[in-house]
């Protein structure tokens, strides 16, 4: 199966840790890991991410 292209670094919901170890994260679900977390929560539910919400830009910048 493969996993749909849902890009986090464009997610609100998306985090950057000061975990070398783990260093991406998602809010939403509260964990943070190694790879995006979009390809953890589909390996864990067999389903594309569903809590996907696009940033708004800042300052009027695209």
């Amino acid at each position: 199966m493969k996993v749909e292209n849902i890009n986090c670094i464009k997610c609100k919901n998306y985090m950057i840790t000061w975990d070398s170890r783990f260093p991406k994260g998602c809010r939403i679900f509260g964990f943070k890991g190694s790879q995006m977390p979009s390809i953890t929560v589909f390996q864990a539910t067999g389903a594309p991410c569903k809590n996907f919400q696009e940033k708004q830009p800042r300052d009027g910048k695209v």
